[in-house]
């Protein structure tokens, strides 16, 4: 199980209800189909994804963005109990999906940059940290069912 320090829970809190999930889902999402074009692949039904512009522009990206981040909320409310939180995701992801684990830590670091953008400033090296680790258990938890 992992340890959250009480500066840890309440940044993760804070980052999470500042968000505007329908503006960093999607930036985030956006930017990993973008920066790595291989992730695409798991996303043939979304339609024109030929170049930046069009992956921009298209909808299903958009909402399936703003469906990862309100899956990350689920994380938020049950910190101490991720891996059951995303056993299903997990399972969804691997067994029917057959998305690469690999991804999720890709799409973890686009969050990242696209948080940190978002709060400028108030982004220290300490909020980093704490946003990092929990994307990071996040990570772990929708790989736990590729283990």
């Amino acid at each position: 199980m992992v340890q959250w320090t009480d500066f840890e829970r309440a940044t993760i809190q804070d980052i999470f209800s500042k968000m505007d999930y329908e503006v960093v889902g999607p930036a985030a999402l956006t930017r990993c189909l973008i920066v790595y074009p291989w992730t695409q692949r798991y996303f043939g039904n979304f339609g024109n994804l030929y170049n930046a512009a069009a992956i921009m522009g298209n909808p299903m990206v958009a909402k399936h963005g703003t469906t990862i981040l309100h899956g990350l909320d689920r994380g938020v409310k049950n910190m101490d109990d991720m891996k059951n939180t995303y056993a299903e995701l997990s399972v969804l992801h691997s067994e029917k999906l057959h998305v690469d684990p690999d991804n999720f830590k890709l799409l973890s670091d686009c969050l990242t940059i696209v948080v940190a953008a978002k709060l400028g400033k108030a982004f220290t090296g300490e909020v980093q940290r704490a946003f990092q680790k929990f994307l990071a258990v996040v990570v772990a938890s929708m790989g736990k069912q590729y283990h």
